[in-house]
């Protein structure tokens, strides 16, 4: 049963059945489900090509605690602070056993247990540490070392690297011993343990962190540490709705698992492995995808965190400037120019999908990337990410795939993209997918527009292509079929031409957009993949029909299973878990469904709409152009106000635009503005007349 006084915090005095469902505890590093004798590492894998996927490392925290006593069990996870504990009463003891992969010290994993004495008695209270820890794996061959400072240390690489010649990632354990009891003596009134655990690729970093585990344990400083990193994070973005507090739940359920399968924002290592559909804790063989990085990352998962988190933002950006030499691979090996990002990617940027035809066929995956990069530029102005960073070599690299592989149609005197596969993987090999072909014309023109801001000379070719690409379209009908030749009524696997006005942003008519959203509702497959309903959900919301977009995302509420509000990627349990791809989809129909969010070149646009059941919708830190803002949305009102300004040399004033009137309303940090909710308004910089505008 849940706790109804804090929202933030899941608890049970029960288990779930099906293990798969009990929390994972994540930092972007490390990742593990509680209890589960498996842990995963970012960016180690085993397996070379299509046989690669996320190395199984031990786990040494595969550990339960039991007493003899009739006991009363609690099982927590307080998404506040990423702590989950099981809690064991009894006439005599309470018992105490917390779990946390720490959130600022990436390579620590923490097991502390507590017991406190409930009645005065001169009996000692000895507790049971069962464990299932094994120092083995099937992916990695280990060795063990010298202890090292009372912990003990494995070592060992992986069975085999992700390409031929490649290295295997190494990986070292040192974690504090773990006895099979722990005594409260009988002069105690209480008494506290404590265990770390280091996982990292090597061995000066294990004892280096190793130290600074004990440091910080010695210090009294280990568990605030990470608290009150958790407590920044949360301090910088907060969703909270009022009226539901199933969807609240929900909201902040997916909030916290996807915080936790990105970096501490004090990261600056540069060593993000991405974010696969199942997060950090799953992934080995044949398990959630093998821990892969899909197109799941740019379109699904980070929308939502780019709102908040600039930093996380630029690490998804980083992660794909990291596998460019592979991306290049990747476009040469099909016999083409530029990149070609992967669909399926794990360490080097080469193909690594078990199977050759989503590689070969599924390409729309390099204009979801190059959309990642646009929403980051027009949400921050940051040019370092394209100059320094080389995110301008993805950007050009991706318009000359599309430029090499478009085929010219004499018939209808278009570009033609032929033999692809679209979102929807019920069809394979057909011709001008509409998502596909949108997002490569969108990505072509954001290249030419990059192109202009740096003075970098753009081949002709990519406005020449965007202009000329087909975007299919039913005049008759006056919908958008899926690809040439789609026939009306033919089931569809997952949301894909729904997703044109949003995120994509193609214009069309209001009749259009209802067509298409009437069109593909019916002929969904009701047990596709999680993400889908929220894009029905927003395609309504735009519409203004916020009752049926909230039916829609009701059946969200299938895929999350109790009591810890992990997600599965169907809504009979099965596929990917813990699946954040669905939780990415839920996230954005509140953040830009409700709100109608959109990060534009013109501004931040938005036109707020919220359903009965909803009467108060709070964001807070939204960073936009330096700027990090709250947002309070009501029936009849918004009220706005800048928390924190950190400015640009070429700015002046944050102002937002009512769409109706054209009134300008000036935003000042520190001074909140209310007014009556209107249909649609831009938030923008007003610039100097000799500054490159929005």
């Amino acid at each position: 049963m849940s706790c109804d006084s804090d929202p933030y915090i899941f608890s049970t005095d029960t288990l779930p059945a099906d293990r798969r469902f009990l929390p994972p505890l994540a930092n972007g590093r490390l990742g593990w489900r509680v209890y589960s004798n498996i842990m995963h590492m970012g960016g180690v894998y085993n397996g070379e090509g299509g046989r690669c996927h996320r190395a199984d490392v031990p786990c040494p925290f595969a550990v339960e605690v039991e007493m003899e006593e009739t006991t009363q069990h609690t099982y927590s996870l307080d998404t506040h602070s990423g702590i989950f504990t099981h809690t064991l009463s009894s006439a005599n003891v309470t018992i105490s056993q917390s779990l946390y992969s720490h959130r600022y010290y990436s390579n620590l994993m923490v097991m502390e247990v507590l017991l406190v004495r409930q009645v005065t008695s001169e009996e000692p209270v000895t507790v049971k540490l069962v464990s299932s820890f094994t120092p083995q794996s099937k992916d990695i061959v280990f060795e063990s070392g010298p202890d090292y400072k009372g912990g003990k240390y494995i070592h060992g690489t992986t069975k085999s690297a992700e390409i031929p010649g490649g290295s295997c990632p190494m990986v070292h354990l040192i974690w504090s011993h773990i006895p099979s009891t722990l005594t409260l003596l009988p002069e105690q009134s209480q008494a506290r343990w404590g265990f770390i655990l280091v996982g990292t690729n090597s061995l000066d970093i294990a004892k280096a962190s190793f130290d600074e585990g004990l440091d910080l344990m010695a210090a009294g400083n280990l568990r605030p540490s990470h608290e009150n990193a958790w407590k920044e994070l949360w301090l910088q973005s907060k969703v909270e709705v009022t009226g539901s507090e199933t969807l609240s739940k929900a909201v902040i359920g997916c909030m916290f698992y996807l915080l936790s399968a990105f970096p501490s924002i004090h990261d600056t290592s540069s060593s993000f492995g991405g974010v696969s559909p199942g997060g950090l804790s799953n992934g080995g063989d044949g398990q959630d995808y093998w821990g892969h990085v899909f197109w799941d990352q740019d379109l699904w998962m980070y929308p939502g965190i780019a709102l908040f988190y600039p930093k996380l933002a630029r690490a998804v950006l980083e992660y794909r400037v990291g596998t460019i030499d592979g991306a290049k691979d990747n476009a040469q090996k099909q016999g083409h120019k530029g990149l070609k990002f992967p669909w399926e990617s794990a360490v080097s940027g080469r193909e690594v999908c078990p199977e050759d035809i989503y590689g070969q066929q599924e390409i729309h995956i390099n204009g979801d990337v190059t959309l990642a990069f646009q929403r980051y530029f027009y949400l921050t102005e940051d040019l370092s990410m394209f100059t320094e960073g080389r995110g301008s070599e993805v950007i050009y690299g991706v318009a000359d795939y599309w430029v090499s592989r478009v085929t010219w149609s004499p018939e209808d005197q278009k570009y033609h993209l032929i033999g692809v596969m679209p979102p929807d993987e019920y069809y394979y090999n057909v011709n001008n997918s509409v998502f596909t072909n949108t997002v490569a014309k969108f990505s072509l023109q954001f290249a030419v527009e990059l192109a202009a801001l740096l003075q970098h000379p753009a081949p002709t070719e990519w406005q020449k292509v965007a202009d000329g690409l087909k975007i299919p379209f039913d005049q008759e009908s006056q919908y958008h079929p899926e690809f040439d030749g789609y026939i009306k009524g033919h089931p569809v696997k997952q949301a894909d031409a729904v997703m044109l006005s949003y995120p994509l942003d193609l214009p069309m008519s209001p009749e259009v957009r209802r067509n298409d959203l009437a069109m593909y509702e019916p002929v969904t497959d009701p047990s596709g993949p999680a993400m889908t309903w929220s894009m029905f959900a927003i395609g309504w919301m735009e519409l203004g029909e916020a009752e049926k977009a909230q039916s829609l995302l009701q059946k969200c509420f299938s895929n999350i299973q109790g009591p810890f509000q992990v997600w599965s990627e169907s809504s009979d349990g099965s596929g990917a878990v813990n699946f954040l791809t669905g939780m990415g989809g839920f996230l954005q129909a509140v953040l830009f469904g409700y709100t109608g969010f959109r990060v534009q070149k013109e501004g931040l646009a938005f036109s707020p709409l919220l359903p009965k059941d909803i009467s108060e919708l709070c964001i807070r830190g939204v960073n936009y152009l330096g700027s990090q803002m709250d947002w309070l949305l009501r029936k009849n009102e918004v009220c706005i106000i800048v928390r924190e300004r950190t400015g640009s040399a070429k700015t002046s004033d944050l102002q937002v635009v009512l769409k109706a009137s054209g009134t300008k309303i000036p935003l000042s940090p520190g001074q909140p503005v209310t007014f009556p909710r209107e249909p649609g308004y831009v938030c923008k910089q007003a610039w100097t007349s000799s500054c490159w505008p929005v």
